[in-house]
């Protein structure tokens, strides 16, 4: 039976947690914490302590713990009922001889999760999982479960045995070595007084609690019973584990569980850590409302309460909230998942702030997490959140990469100050503690008592900022652990944030398909831990906002259960044009669905009203198509395709340009988006190269990811500076007046100047910049609409576009050589009959009768989708097929972790990982006096030169490459001019460039690639070599 009070005061309602499920938490994270390590008491870890061995266990201490478990639980006679085993506790009248015997007995031939209790269900699945979930590694094992259908605890324990990443078997000696691993010769505890009386309490509570245990495995809320009670025990044991030992501790026990990591001697007694963690455990349970309640809050944020004109639809959104509340009294008590579809440039920043307000308890706070997709976005957030919100530095946090990052983002701030560089860190052990990788930009918070208490070591108070600011701007990587750890507490800090933090995703859609399901994950997560979710993307495709509601209103569902508040989500709606809601209870996905596709409806004729921004037309090229699949393109197909893409260059300039008032020539500034890396750079060679019109100038750039960091800052900050084209019609480009602009301007002895950028789908999302045409070699229909709106994206127009603006290759270079399936990596098209194009002509897989492009055939599908022969349909059928197959089941479907019992393990994660790509290495590029080394890092925090075992070499562009550069970069140069700057430090000039080059270096290399030739070049940085 569950009881929940709720007091009034000052105008807020408050829950005070007098919830007896709460208090099982505390009980089952108590009586886990005092067993978890009880395994290590064996023979074989205690010598591995005295002797710093760090070979593998043959049974590792969690399993062996819950050996001795069930070899209790078999003691007392019933392995049906908690009663007898729990009393054995109680009455302390278990006998240490007979559970050793039965653990030998059982030895590595049973599991120990078999055919237990329900309360040691609970508790098994706690201890084993303290460090690590179960999983499989040999990879056809565990494609045998993809759609094995489990949905109950009980069958879920007795599938997993020793092999899901409890036992290394490898050894010679294996047999030798497990019986030394299940031998006690010091005893299991039962000697210790403080240990057992610790026991006796806990197991006595959860006798008290059995019905209310039962009531959770009876209405499934006991989901949110387990991840409550991990998240407690494994910050205890975190936190415990940091401590020195006890010195007032007094035990007979001769056994340990840790050593001092850089004495190397013994350091906690094995029940004196029991107890620390059971209590710590305990603590951190009773503290949980303090992480929901007492957290800070942003108060009475003024620039958010003002209405301003030409945004009247953000306040448009912020009455309908409250129309919404007036009728249903306690409508911040319900679940809310909104979708924000606003379009680009309409404010959706400052619109989600006064959402979320709107939506709080009292209608004026902010407390949530912005989860963006790109790490150059979130410095570039916290400003916007600065500046535009109104937020302070004791009220924002801003996750970064690293401070190298940071420093680079104030250098583009303040155009000309240099930081001082901090020394290498040093390396050693306590990494392994860290809860957080990330730096973290943040003021010192005064966090209330219950934070201070549970966070040890030097990123004590980054972690408490982390956790107490009202606003944390982060990429979605850093809030996705929550979900996605799999190994270690790297979890626990942002499940912490998300007890007490509501979730904004921005650019929802800017993910992959496979990122959906992730994603998915942690929106189900926000839902079961009571917090409202939001949304925001103006091409949100119908199945993945169905997909991810329905995600969060069973995760709402079981958080319901737990609380006792309705099972009823608000679903919200809003754009530039209007907002909706709806309260949902019935038949929610179906009701949901219908309610969208409403909106949408409406969003569609609006769309359609509006002025023509960007009309397309097909550059055909089918004609160089090769005749049979080739598996790297052809040098002459190439050229000739790229010279196709020229000539179109060519063909907009002379359409779409401005007049330069003081020399009267025409200048246009365009886009070129190719879908990868190495054709990026193959290209800018080729219209480096070509021959040009007499009367054009053109001036290029290559923009994609695997840049040295200095130089892609560089150059995003040159791109940022012109191509932020807010300009009204007749007036000069800002960009004009550009230094470099305005030297190359000056400098052409043609009419016609042109600067062209040719880039990856890193120029898709995440900038702000503006360009006046765009050729698009397509990978989706998606890519299409993205790249689109970076054409006059921030410049209206006042009569319909007539002549096209955005090029459409006919074939990508995917379809150029024949491929079997070319609109892929990125894109959707599949290797299967489903989802495979029986086309790769794109004016037979778009509507080439309306050449406007916009995004409603991405926001809005067809009753009958056609995945094999239309662009748009396909994106639809994959993304329904991920997300919204309601009957498909077993542990590769997004069901696993929404119905069924997969979450208690790592087999979602591996089969749907997060950003799923090949590994990558990070390498430095670092200066040896002139001498240019690609180092990578060893664990000692050593530069090791690779440079010859990665095959790189330097590329040394001809002279006429160098003339028609758009914006020459040297990385010498810029380092030594920051070296200049930095002077005050320890150290010559060449010593502070070398220093630097080691801190802002870094460039990523795909694992793929590891084998091949590289070139390297500071224009085009670090390629695979043709």
């Amino acid at each position: 039976m569950r009881y929940v009070l709720y007091v009034f005061y000052k105008g807020e309602s408050k829950m005070v947690h007098s919830n007896l499920f709460l208090e099982a938490v505390e009980s089952l994270a108590s009586i886990s914490a005092l067993l978890h390590d009880w395994g290590k008491a064996n023979e074989l870890f205690q010598n591995k302590l005295v002797e710093l061995n760090l070979s593998g266990d043959p049974l590792r201490h969690e399993w062996v713990s819950c050996l001795i478990l069930k070899g209790l639980i078999l003691q007392s006679g019933n392995t049906k009922s908690d009663t007898l085993w729990l009393n054995l506790l109680v009455n302390q009248s278990w006998n240490e001889q007979a559970i050793k015997d039965l653990v030998l007995q059982m030895s590595d031939q049973e599991s120990p999760l078999k055919s237990l209790p329900p309360t040691a269900q609970l508790i098994a699945w706690l201890v084993v999982t303290h460090h690590r979930l179960p999983d499989l590694k040999n990879e056809s094992i565990r494609d045998s479960f993809a759609g094995t259908h489990i949905s109950t605890l009980s069958g879920m324990l007795n599938i997993i045995t020793a092999n899901w990443g409890y036992s290394t078997k490898f050894d010679a000696d294996y047999k030798t070595r497990l019986q030394h691993c299940l031998n006690f010769n010091n005893g299991l505890l039962s000697q210790s007084e403080q240990w057992m009386d610790s026991l006796k309490t806990q197991a006595t509570r959860l006798l008290e609690l059995a019905p209310t245990i039962q009531q959770a495995l009876d209405n499934g809320c006991w989901r949110v019973l387990l991840h409550h009670a991990r998240l407690c025990m494994m910050l205890g044991d975190h936190y415990y584990s940091s401590c020195d030992k006890d010195k007032n501790w007094k035990s007979a026990v001769s056994l340990f569980a840790n050593t001092d990591p850089k004495s190397h001697e013994l350091k906690q007694q094995l029940d004196e850590h029991l107890v620390h963690v059971g209590r710590h455990a305990a603590d951190i349970a009773k503290q949980l409302p303090s992480f929901i309640d007492e957290m800070g809050s942003a108060q009475n944020l003024i620039k958010l309460q003002k209405r301003a004109k030409g945004f009247e639809w953000q306040d448009t959104g912020v009455d309908t909230i409250r129309a919404l509340r007036a009728v249903n009294p306690g409508a911040e008590n319900l679940g809310w998942f909104v979708v924000n579809m606003a379009s680009t440039g309409k404010g959706k920043t400052i619109a989600n702030a006064k959402f979320m307000q709107a939506m709080s308890h009292n209608e004026h706070s902010l407390r949530y997490v912005l989860a963006l997709g790109l790490r150059t976005l979130t410095l570039q957030t916290g400003d916007s959140y600065t500046d535009d919100i109104g937020l302070t530095k004791e009220q924002l946090a801003v996750v970064i990469g690293s401070s190298a990052v940071r420093e680079l983002h104030e250098n583009g701030k303040e155009q000309n100050t240099a930081k001082a560089v901090p020394q290498e860190e040093q390396s050693g052990s306590e990494s392994a503690e860290n809860l957080m990788d990330a730096d973290l930009v943040y003021t010192p918070v005064s966090a209330p008592e219950s934070l201070q208490v549970f966070f040890n070591g030097r990123q004590k108070e980054q972690n408490q900022a982390f956790l107490y600011k009202p606003v944390l701007v982060c990429t979605i990587d850093h809030i996705i652990g929550a979900t996605e750890t799999v190994r270690g507490g790297k979890y626990i800090l942002p499940a912490l944030r998300l007890l007490s933090s509501d979730l904004v995703i921005d650019e929802v859609d800017d993910f992959s398909t496979e990122d959906f399901i992730p994603i998915s994950r942690l929106v189900h997560l926000a839902g079961m831990l009571g917090r409202k979710v939001m949304v925001s993307s103006a091409t949100i495709p119908p199945a993945l906002a169905e997909g991810l509601f329905n995600a969060y209103q069973q995760g709402w569902e079981l958080y319901s259960k737990f609380s006792g508040k309705p099972n009823q989500t608000v679903a919200m709606w809003v754009d530039e044009f209007t907002a909706a809601t709806k309260v949902i209870d019935q038949e929610p996905c179906q009701t949901y669905a219908q309610s969208h596709n409403e909106f949408v409806a409406h969003r569609v004729i609006e769309l359609r009203d509006q002025k023509v921004k960007h009309r397309s037309k097909i550059v055909e090229c089918t004609d160089l198509q090769a005749a049979k699949e080739q598996k790297l393109l052809d040098d002459s197909l190439a050229q000739q395709y790229y010279e196709r893409i020229k000539t179109q260059i060519q063909d907009f300039h002379l359409l779409h340009h401005t007049v330069d008032e003081p020399t009267g020539k025409k200048v246009s500034f365009g886009i070129v988006r190719v879908a990868n890396i190495p054709p990026c750079v193959a290209l800018t060679q080729y219209l480096l190269n070509a021959d040009w019109d007499a009367d054009i100038t053109p001036r290029i750039m290559s923009y994609h990811s695997r840049q040295i960091l200095l130089l892609r800052s560089e150059q995003e900050r040159h791109l940022d500076s012109v191509l932020k084209r807010k300009e009204k019609k007749g007036q000069q480009p800002v960009a004009f007046s550009n230094p470099v602009i305005r030297a190359h301007i000056d400098a052409a002895q043609t009419e016609n100047v042109t600067f062209v950028v040719v880039a990856t789908p890193v120029a898709e999302v995440g900038r702000d910049h503006d360009y006046d045409w765009a050729v698009v070699e397509p990978s989706s229909f998606r890519s299409i609409i993205q790249l689109s709106g970076r054409v006059l994206r921030h410049r209206p127009v006042q009569e319909d576009m007539t002549d096209a603006n955005i090029a459409l290759m006919q074939l990508n270079v995917r379809g150029l050589r024949n491929a079997k399936v070319a609109y892929t990596k990125p894109g959707f098209e599949k290797d299967n009959s489903k989802f495979r194009l029986k086309t790769k002509d794109l004016s037979k897989l778009i509507n080439t009768t309306n050449t406007a492009i916009n995004a409603v055939p991405r926001i809005q599908s067809q009753q009958v989708l056609k995945p094999t022969e239309q662009l748009a349909d396909l994106e639809h059928a994959v993304i329904a097929n991920v997300l919204t197959n309601y009957q498909k089941h077993g542990a590769k479907t997004m069901n696993a972790w929404l119905n069924e019992t997969w979450f208690l393990t790592a087999l979602h994660q591996n089969f749907f990982p997060f950003r799923k790509s090949s590994p990558s290495i990070l390498l430095y590029a670092i200066f040896d006096g002139p001498q240019l080394r690609f180092c990578e890092k060893n664990k000692f925090g050593e530069f090791i030169d690779r440079t010859g075992a990665y095959k790189i070499s330097m590329y040394t562009l001809n002279p006429l490459e160098k003339e028609r550069l758009w914006l020459d970069r040297d990385y010498y140069d810029i380092l030594r001019c920051k070296a200049l700057e930095a002077r005050n430090e320890v150290g010559n000039v060449d010593e502070i460039t070398e220093r630097l080059s080691k801190w802002y270096g870094e460039v990523v290399l795909p694992k793929y690639d590891e084998s091949k030739a590289l070139i390297y070049s500071d224009q085009f940085g670090l390629v695979v070599k043709n």
